[in-house]
């Protein structure tokens, strides 16, 4: 890309440049504000999950010795 020679090109150019840049910095924050949106539900499902897992955990880990007799005994 050849330089601007004159002021007033190399105005322009750098007009032309900070303007794409905004648009890049606003395509930028929509997607991490949308990445950040996904993040916070994984977090929330993985809790979910890991609290269902502490849940199945505990009911594999129960000793039936520990229970009382059916009322047919």
């Amino acid at each position: 890309m050849p330089v601007p020679a004159t002021l007033e090109e190399r105005l322009t150019e750098l007009e032309v440049r900070f303007a794409f840049l905004e648009e890049t910095v606003a395509v930028l924050n929509t997607t991490v504000a949308a990445h950040d949106r996904v993040i916070g539900d994984m977090r929330d499902e993985f809790r979910r999950l890991r609290n269902e897992l502490g849940v199945v955990r505990s009911s594999l880990n129960h000793d039936p010795a520990s229970e009382p007799p059916p009322p047919h005994y």
